[in-house]
């Protein structure tokens, strides 16, 4: 009896900070989005009513959290493709090469991932400068206009994405270098023999040998532009006219900024429901394709 026990005292203090963090919030959002708390409320329970699905009723009814999904699924679209391709991209360049210069070049891609939000806002922001920025410099000497990089509703979810998939690459870049560490050197050298170009080893060996980590950081990746926000709060705070508004940052707006709890949870809940179907289809489609 106490051999069966053993497994579960390793796996409890791993479960234990999981279901405070992860599972106990998501079930308190729940009750909190069938009430009207707001600030108030958080010092005197007694003036939180139970409100029913009225919350989960404006919320569909509201043009600002169809702007902001209809935003983030832009976000999504452009930003995991980008971020998958482009980090795939640059860990096979990564993997050819030895040395110093690599080990470096290796560091360089993942500083971006670590680096501060706030500095990242510093540079980007007078990067995309209209008057000042150098993004507009350089098309000054090409002998083309400015571009409103941040205040133009069109041009301003690329903005925001660029930054975000630049900040997005390294850890992405080191997961596929940590795979293509276990690629079999026996099947490329056979390939090579045979005559196969290194396209050909790559597109027909190295990356089928990779559909775990391409599976892993398509779902790793998904979730977090689903939950898209630092970008555009510290870029644009939701502008202009709520064009780069996301649904993590609505939330935000509306629990923090409006002091409107239960409708905030509403949509968070909404947003998690969301997140966890995606996920589901992902899992699924992954299954039948090992199948």
């Amino acid at each position: 009896m106490k051999t069966r026990l053993i497994p579960f005292a390793f796996v409890v203090p791993a479960m234990l900070p999981l279901i405070a963090f992860g599972v106990l919030p998501i079930g308190v959002a729940l009750v909190v989005s069938f009430t009207d708390m707001n600030l108030a409320g958080l010092g005197d329970w007694s003036q939180i009513e139970f409100v029913g699905s009225a919350n989960y009723s404006r919320l569909f009814a509201d043009a600002a959290f169809w702007q902001a999904l209809a935003n983030t699924a832009v976000f999504a679209g452009l930003g995991v493709p980008a971020v998958i391709v482009l980090s795939l991209v640059i860990a096979l360049g990564l993997n050819r090469g030895q040395g110093r210069f690599y080990r470096a070049l290796r560091s360089f891609y993942f500083v971006p991932a670590i680096t501060g939000i706030v500095a990242v806002a510093l540079v980007w922001g007078y990067l995309y400068n209209t008057q000042f920025g150098l993004f507009n410099y350089l098309l000054s000497l090409a002998g083309l206009p400015a571009v409103p990089w941040l205040s133009d509703p069109g041009v301003v979810k690329f903005s925001v994405v660029l930054v975000a998939v630049w900040r997005g690459l390294g850890l992405n870049v080191i997961i596929f270098l940590a795979a293509l560490q276990g690629v079999p050197k026996e099947y490329l050298e056979a390939a090579a023999i045979d005559g196969a170009s290194e396209l050909r080893r790559t597109v027909s060996i190295v990356i089928p040998l990779l559909r775990v980590a391409i599976f892993f950081v398509t779902v790793t990746t998904v979730i977090a532009w689903l939950q898209f926000f630092d970008e555009p709060f510290v870029l644009t705070k939701g502008g202009p006219l709520g064009a780069s508004t996301s649904i993590s940052l609505f939330l935000y707006q509306k629990g923090f900024a409006a002091s409107q709890f239960g409708y905030a949870s509403a949509g968070s809940v909404v947003l998690f429901a969301l997140i966890a179907a995606v996920t589901v289809i992902q899992l699924r489609v992954r299954r039948t394709d090992a199948d």
